[in-house]
């Protein structure tokens, strides 16, 4: 089986600062923590997520859009992210953290449909998420979109999260 990102260069993927440490970059994680993870959670972590948080265990990637085939409100084409959730539950943005999937899905209604990994500028009303409607609990989750100002309506984004992860672009590719 081909391992995650092996010819993508993750080493300058991440930004750093004061806010990205404070809220969701947390400490280097075990095999064991990212199995306790999987239990509360309830499915299986891609390998790719896995891989990308032991370069970082989350936080605020540099490139932060990705291109969609469909407006959602954040724009005609494509959607941003403020950051993608750490592997635990020690920071307010973690898998298990203050705001993990659970928390969207009893407080803002969002579908129980995954795991809500990454949040987006909109503080809330709309919301990247782990797809494991296709796949079961153990498959490859496609990446959503949910746009909970769209009566929750879901975009795909990328069929897996290694492609999300390619797919990132700089703000400069979407000027006009």
């Amino acid at each position: 089986m081909n391992e995650p990102f092996a010819d993508f260069d993750l080493s300058d993927f991440w930004e750093d600062s004061d806010y990205a440490r404070q809220e969701y970059v947390g400490p280097a994680f075990t095999d064991l923590d990212v199995a306790r993870v999987e239990r509360k959670l309830g499915y299986k972590l891609p390998k790719s997520y896995i891989t990308l948080m032991r370069t970082q265990n989350g936080g605020i990637p540099k490139r932060t859009n990705h291109k969609t085939s469909e407006r959602t409100s954040w724009a005609e084409d494509h959607i941003a992210i403020t950051g993608i959730y750490s592997i635990g539950e020690d920071k307010t943005y973690s898998l298990c953290g203050e705001f993990e999937s659970s928390f969207w899905v009893s407080e803002w209604g969002y579908p129980p449909i995954g795991i809500y990994f990454a949040d987006c500028p909109s503080a809330g009303h709309d919301m990247l998420c782990l797809d494991y409607r296709e796949c079961g609990p153990s498959g490859e989750p496609r990446v959503v979109h949910i746009d909970q100002e769209w009566d929750y309506k879901i975009t795909l984004v990328a069929n897996s999260f290694e492609l999300f992860i390619r797919g990132l672009e700089d703000d400069d590719a979407f000027e006009t």
